[in-house]
């Protein structure tokens, strides 16, 4: 008989059934049962299994039975007649595929997020990385039917380079040379030598190489892992984390504020409606107020403010930052959670940056002193989306380059694509475990990618 998943049995007509799964509990009771809650993942519900102990071959599997095992029920589908589930498999055939001895981790119901990061193998088991699992497929999956459906090309852009896209220097470097004595030339390192014959990076984006696949077939995506080698043990920063980031030729500005704000309500929508177990469980367990901050996300329109506007807003509040707020400097998260949460209550894109606190790409204002930058604030979390309008014009972007002190010349193809056949066009990246951690209300963002990697840290 086939297997059928719980999430498709608690659903299912009644009748013969397989079901395969891990032990959460197990309750035995004097009248010679056993009662056994089983999980596979496919959702949130466990479903009961009743083993009558005079069942033949009981014996022989009975000890292997234990909290963490991985067993296989036959047996027939049915009506509970106890509270708390609609419906549960009497068991007419158990097999035992990997019994869990007695020091399984996992025998309490609740362990802290700190404990269950020392056992990132095991933590998938429990309801709320579960969760968080299944929320953070239904994102994936979401994002890719988005930008297909609108007819974007899915791109994937290199993870080795030598590009240093937002010129903060902070990448971690790949090489072949033996660290211990690598080869001289002039007391420098000698990196033609090395594999790639210079010194190359783990990528920190994939929007320039994304920029060349506008430039050609007009709207693109890419959707894979980055790197950032900040030594930052905070809630809010990883060392790897995978970066959503569309680019799109004959965009302005306004055209690409449009496309996030639809992109966030349309994830945010797709997840309440095919994750409402899950999401359910951590309204209840981990934000009490997360659903309706969702429905406000979805049921209301981003507002809409200039940097300069925002600072404004921010100079007249009497609240006091620790932070300075000044023109000119950038916004930092009690910042932008203050505009969003507190002031206009609802999800705000910031536009309009001063040009000497963003990058060298992004297209300068008329003014000279503005660019046309872009960030969606959400509330209880500050920036999701960080964007632009490109900077499309050769001359200008030479100069930008030079401002912030990066060689043209190491960006020949990128200054090409102004050189031949230049296009307006903009972009947006967002942090994918930032999203996540949005949805699922989920306090620090180890907690909502499968294996954190942080400084120190690489286990598993």
């Amino acid at each position: 008989m086939k297997r059928t998943k719980i999430k498709d049995l608690l659903n299912g007509e009644e009748g013969n059934v397989q079901v395969k799964g891990w032990v959460r509990t197990r309750r035995d009771s004097k009248g010679g049962f056993s009662f056994l809650e089983i999980n596979d993942g496919s959702c949130l519900a466990n479903i009961q299994v009743v083993i009558d102990h005079s069942l033949p071959g009981y014996t022989t599997v009975e000890e292997q039975m234990t909290t963490g095992s991985c067993i296989a029920i036959l047996g027939k589908l049915v009506t509970s007649q106890g509270k708390g589930q609609a419906k549960e498999v009497q068991a007419t055939e158990v097999e035992v595929y990997g019994p869990a001895p007695l020091d399984y981790p996992l025998q309490k119901k609740r362990h802290s997020y700190e404990y269950l990061r020392e056992i990132a193998h095991l933590r998938g088991r429990t309801n709320t990385f579960g969760a968080v699992m299944r929320v953070r497929n239904q994102l994936a999956y979401s994002i890719h039917r988005f930008f297909q459906d609108r007819g974007f090309v899915y791109l994937n852009t290199p993870i080795v380079t030598t590009s240093d896209c937002e010129g903060a220097g902070e990448m971690f470097q790949v090489t072949t040379l033996d660290l211990a004595n690598p080869p001289r030339v002039d007391d420098k390192i000698d990196y033609s030598q090395d594999f790639f014959a210079e010194k190359t990076f783990l990528t920190v984006s994939g929007q320039l190489e994304g920029e060349i696949y506008a430039m050609a077939l007009s709207e693109v995506y890419t959707f894979g892992p980055t790197f950032r080698a900040e030594n930052s043990n905070t809630s809010r920063h990883l060392a790897e984390f995978w970066m959503v980031e569309p680019e799109m030729a004959f965009y302005d500005l306004d055209d690409n504020m449009d496309l996030a704000e639809k992109f966030i309500q349309y994830l945010v929508s797709q997840v309440m409606e095919n994750c409402a177990d899950d999401m359910a469980f951590f309204n209840q367990r981990i934000d009490t107020t997360l659903l309706e901050t969702l429905r406000n996300i979805v049921d209301n329109q981003f507002e809409r403010l200039t940097y300069t506007e925002a600072i404004h807003q921010l100079q007249k509040s009497t609240k006091v930052f620790n932070y300075p707020v000044e023109w000119g400097f950038a916004l930092q998260a009690e910042h932008e959670r203050y505009l969003s949460e507190e002031v206009f209550k609802k999800p705000i894109i910031v536009f309009n940056y001063p040009e000497q606190i963003k990058s060298f790409y992004m297209k300068l204002n008329e003014c000279g002193e503005t660019v046309r930058a872009m960030d969606v604030l959400l509330p209880n979390l500050g920036e999701i989306i960080g964007g632009s309008q490109r900077e499309e014009n050769y001359e200008v972007l030479i100069k930008r380059m030079q401002e912030k002190e990066l060689n043209p010349e190491e960006y020949s193809w990128y200054l090409d694509l102004r050189k031949f056949g230049s296009a307006p066009h903009s972009g947006f990246g967002l942090g994918f475990e930032r999203l996540v951690q949005f949805v699922t209300g989920m306090e620090n963002i180890r907690d909502v990618i499968p294996f954190p990697r942080t400084p120190r840290h690489a286990k598993f």
